[in-house]
């Protein structure tokens, strides 16, 4: 199925924009509509999207997605587990960049990209 971070965003374009066209959604995700077709259906038989389908013209049929309350608990759980991660990231590289930092010689403290106040002078 998806990565984590891709099932984080195709829940939050979803909950965001649930009458999104399959396409539109693709191109948001950067996958390719097959790909987001076989995604959509995993989700249905999850349970976590229903598809309902209204007209927005008398000629054009269209269908919404909508998140239903366990997709929207799911939804919860990934952000949550999407915001852990990159919090272990920005810790990550926050190390990273003192080792860094060191190594041309600058004190951590005399360079304040790293705070969390974050000033990005250079």
């Amino acid at each position: 199925m998806l990565s984590e971070e891709s099932r984080y965003k195709l829940l939050k374009a979803l909950d965001a924009n649930p009458g999104a066209s399959q396409r539109e959604l693709a191109q948001e995700l950067g996958i390719s509509l097959g790909k987001l077709n076989y995604c959509l259906k995993a989700l249905i038989e999850k349970g976590w999207v229903k598809v309902g389908n209204f007209t927005k013209n008398p000629k054009k049929l269209s269908y919404v997605y909508l998140l239903t309350p366990a997709g929207l608990e799911e939804k919860s759980n990934v952000t949550v587990e999407f915001l852990r991660k990159k919090i272990n990231e920005y810790e990550e590289l926050k190390k990273e960049i003192n080792c860094l930092k060191g190594e041309v010689g600058i004190r951590v403290d005399d360079w304040p990209i790293v705070n969390d106040d974050v000033d990005y002078r250079f």
